[in-house]
């Protein structure tokens, strides 16, 4: 008796674990991908769905049947439809290993220039916009501005965003350690928390880091706060020692100066 239940386990191959093992972690990524957004709760509908048309058939419904039946037909077409934004942000996710994304490396002096600016724009109520670029790339943004190619520095930033310059509108965005466009047009953020009492500014800053790994730094003119959004989130009221503290923990500065100096000292041991 226990052999025959114990049966169909023996004629699984290895081959059918590893099978199993790819669905489960592909279906625990997305899970983990549409956690806490719009699309889990489209994902409970479709589950809803799905569930009404079991309970149809079972109970010979047959008009509902047909007509959800007819729906999931196209099922893949409304899925990305549906998903669009999100299948773009995990296609990008996928682009982030170190195997597939070059990337640049921001000195500590770039990061230090960009808080400078970002406070003392803040001091003059004037509003900014500055992106870095980190492994995904910005091209298709940059197309948008006027593109520069200028060593970062504050008075340069300073002067692009005074209100009586043509380029002031818009955002700059740095790649590596150059000012490499400005006044470039962002997507808007989708997200319902993202109109809540935010700017364009911001809503464009938290639009850009819902779509990219960019990091995004706004100044607002109404309030003259300082703001650093990443992933789509939006820190506030950020002094110059925490914006500063916040972009060398985002680039990695102290860990990779460690990393040399570990490196250095072993060398000479």
């Amino acid at each position: 008796m226990l052999t025959d239940l114990l049966a169909p386990f023996f004629q699984i191959r290895w081959l059918d674990l590893v099978d199993i093992g790819v669905v489960a972690f592909v279906v625990y990524k997305v899970i983990l991908l549409v956690k806490g957004t719009r699309a889990m709760q489209m994902l409970m509908g479709l589950g809803v769905v799905l569930l009404t048309m079991v309970l149809a058939r079972q109970l010979h419904l047959v008009t509902i049947h047909w007509i959800i039946q007819s729906f999931l037909a196209s099922l893949i077409l409304v899925i990305i439809i549906l998903f669009q934004s999100d299948i773009r942000k995990a296609l990008a996710r996928m682009g982030r290993g170190p195997m597939l994304a070059g990337g640049h490396e921001q000195a500590a002096a770039t990061l230090e220039e960009v808080s400078r600016t970002a406070v003392t724009l803040a001091s003059r109520m004037t509003g900014a916009l500055i992106v870095l670029e980190r492994r995904i790339g910005l091209a298709d943004y940059v197309d948008t501005g006027v593109r520069l190619d200028a060593v970062v520095s504050r008075e340069l930033m300073t002067t692009v965003f005074h209100v009586n310059t043509p380029l002031h509108d818009g955002a700059v965005i740095i790649s590596g350690n150059r000012i490499v466009a400005a006044r470039c047009v962002l997507p808007l953020s989708t997200s319902s928390d993202g109109s809540r009492q935010v700017g364009t500014r911001h809503l464009a800053a938290m639009g850009l880091t819902e779509e990219t790994d960019a990091v995004a730094v706004v100044v607002s003119e109404e309030r003259g706060r300082v703001s650093l959004a990443v992933g789509g989130q939006l820190t506030q009221d950020l002094d110059a020692v925490a914006l500063r503290n916040k972009l060398n923990e985002l680039f990695q500065i102290g860990q990779k100066h460690s990393r040399r100096f570990w490196k250095r000292e072993r060398k000479s041991a």
